[in-house]
């Protein structure tokens, strides 16, 4: 078993299987010992030995691997029938790809929603069961400095699928580099469904502006041998040239009833019995992300079974931790407490947490602990900090910074209703 902040490739070189899941979400980390988190990269997977003598995307590996997933994994639907909610979305998506002329596709949507799931549904749906025969490389790619960048891609004989913005600040050589490599290559099978192969870009909302205005260049120019599937949590962040050249597809959450079906049909393919209460007590904790409420239904089988009504959900470590940093905050104001929140900001930071989901759990748990004529200018501050924290490559700073003013704003609010209480 390998520690979370390991990278892939250091996994692989001391002899084990790695097989990705896709963009790094904290809300995993505390059901599996088996992952691995690049701190750098941002990615997630499972990793376990893998026999020396065989390449490491071997399927015979693939299958060990599915048999010891979790329920999020091994339940994952591979094809546009057999996905749960969204059918009428579903048939959309596969009437695009029979009707031959497939566009570049915007895929949007919360974290939870489905939206890689979906992709990969539509990618066997163009390519039939290869598209899941996949690899997993670690190209080095020079840029025009001279620096050579190392990227992790996943790939198929199909598609490739990766996250440019691993690569920081070169993400825009990265983009043009692979994006030309995939068009200018043919297809493996002559015989191939389609004449052109698929290129994933995950976390298209943090690329820089520089590779987003390559990536509409390179998509207009690769256009009759590639075809570019973005994925994204929002599109406020993609520029309007991009969106104009592809068709947005946005993947809503769940609701409620379809997230506690979902969990009722996995706990019976287990051999389980969910009762609807704790059903719904799973869906209304992990905010209608089916990705997390399956791993909190897996840890509830954990911890109990028979499941109880009035059994506790566990939460995500990092959450807790938040919470308790959150409650420091308002419960002292000083130089010392600040120095305090700052090293356990810079804990979770250190834990692969992104910054912007710290800043998001941050100031809803200050905001639950704010009076109503503080909340409107806690929320303008919050959104004032929270760019500048897109802007920023150091993002304790921008959290310590939101923390101080916080504090000073709370201060002031306290003294002044105790001021007008005494007279």
């Amino acid at each position: 078993m390998k520690h979370a902040g390991q990278t892939a490739e250091e996994a692989f070189k001391e002899g084990f299987c790695v097989f990705a899941f896709g963009t790094f979400d904290p809300s995993r980390l505390p059901y599996l010992n088996r992952k691995w988190c690049s701190g750098k990269a941002g990615r997630c997977g499972v990793v376990f030995p893998r026999e020396k003598k065989k390449s490491f995307s071997c399927q015979q590996q693939l299958n060990t691997y599915k048999t010891m997933s979790l329920w999020v994994d091994k339940y994952r639907p591979t094809s546009l029938g057999k996905l749960d909610y969204h059918k009428e979305q579903a048939t959309q998506m596969k009437n695009l790809v029979q009707c031959g002329d497939f566009p570049h596709l915007l895929v949007y949507g919360p974290s939870g929603a489905g939206k890689k799931t979906r992709i990969m549904c539509l990618l066997r749906e163009l390519y039939g069961a290869g598209v899941e025969k996949l690899r997993i490389d670690h190209q080095t790619i020079v840029a025009p400095s001279k620096k050579k960048i190392e990227i992790s891609t996943i790939a198929s004989n199909y598609h490739l699928e990766v996250n440019a913005s691993d690569a920081g600040n070169q993400d825009r050589v990265v983009i043009q580099e692979l994006i030309k490599t995939v068009a200018q290559s043919q297809q493996v099978q002559a015989s191939a469904q389609r004449d052109f192969k698929t290129v994933l870009l995950t976390d298209v909302d943090r690329l820089t502006k520089d590779a987003q205005h390559a990536l509409r260049r390179t998509m207009e120019k690769y256009m009759s041998t590639c075809r570019l599937i973005l994925c994204s949590t929002s599109t406020s962040k993609v520029i309007g040239p991009i969106r104009s050249r592809c068709l947005a597809v946005r993947i809503p959450l769940p609701s409620t009833e379809e997230v506690c079906s979902v969990l009722t049909s996995v706990c019976k393919k287990e051999g389980l019995l969910l009762p609807p209460e704790l059903a719904k007590q799973i869906s209304d904790k992990s905010g209608r992300n089916l990705r997390k409420a399956l791993l909190m239904c897996e840890a509830c089988r954990v911890q109990q079974y028979p499941f109880s009504v009035d059994q506790d959900v566990p939460e995500t470590d990092w959450e807790v931790y938040l919470r308790e940093t959150a409650n420091a905050i308002v419960s002292q104001q000083t130089p010392q407490r600040l120095l305090e929140v700052r090293s356990r900001l810079y804990e979770l930071l250190t834990h692969c947490i992104p910054p912007d989901i710290i800043m998001k759990g941050l100031v809803k748990e200050l905001l639950d602990n704010c009076d109503g004529q503080l909340k409107a200018e806690v929320s303008h501050m919050a959104a004032y900090y929270e760019h500048r924290l897109q802007l920023g490559n150091k993002a304790i700073y921008h959290l310590e910074a939101f923390t101080a003013k916080f504090m000073a704003i709370y201060k002031k609010f306290m003294e002044d209703g105790l001021d007008a209480m005494m007279f």
